[in-house]
């Protein structure tokens, strides 16, 4: 998350803003980057002062949106044949989907609403929900309700606290030096630890030598 805010800030005008649109829409595609992490980011970027808070969360509701309707439509028009290819079921095993269709059978959707706030299992969720030919209407409209719901939560809290939210990251920053330098430090121990004892093994083995054509 440090590494993508760093990124961010090095730009200004509309490009974070499409940055961050384009994130999302591939998040919903099955990015493997949780979408609450990049509304996290959009939230410290207006913190920093890159962006205007409201247009962010109107970007971001946008992003997310249009990623999630696609991967819906996806599933509406090619669902059936494209899970049959090896990589599709790499992403979406068989057994999850199978899982899916079961619970939106039952609960329907209950279960579009839920799995906004479910990051492991959205993408498969929407995409199953569109190969059950779900009507568009009631998912944009749940999904929607669940969006309007998350991501202003997500993204005005962290602007709201970003102060203290910028402090937990810095903390997190110093843990990580700390920890890498510790690291660093093992390993530069073992190194030196296992020189020595090779060269003093070598230095026993000459003196072994010497003797043993001492004697002789």
């Amino acid at each position: 998350m440090n590494t993508l805010l760093d990124f961010f800030l090095n730009f200004s005008g509309p490009t974070p803003y499409i940055m961050i649109f384009v994130i999302l829409l591939a998040c919903g595609f099955g990015l493997p980057m949780p979408e609450d992490i990049v509304l996290f980011a959009a939230g410290l970027f207006v913190y920093y002062g890159g962006a205007n808070i409201y247009i962010m969360i109107a970007i971001c509701f946008a992003g997310v949106m249009v990623g999630d309707a696609a991967v819906f439509t996806i599933g509406a028009l090619y669902g059936r044949r494209i899970t049959k290819h090896r990589i599709v079921q790499k992403i979406l095993p068989p057994q999850r989907l199978r899982m899916v269709r079961k619970k939106l059978h039952e609960q329907g959707s209950k279960v579009i609403f839920a799995a906004r706030f479910m990051p492991g299992l959205r993408t498969p969720i929407f995409f199953s929900a569109g190969t059950l030919h779900l009507p568009f209407r009631v998912f944009f409209f749940y999904d929607g309700l669940a969006a309007l719901l998350s991501v202003p939560a997500i993204v005005y809290t962290v602007y709201y606290f970003g102060e203290q939210v910028d402090h937990i990251v810095k903390v997190i920053k110093r843990v990580e030096s700390g920890i890498l330098v510790t690291i660093i430090a093992i390993i530069a121990f073992i190194i030196f630890k296992l020189y020595f004892s090779h060269k003093k093994r070598k230095e026993m083995e000459l003196d072994d030598i010497k003797k043993s054509e001492f004697e002789d």
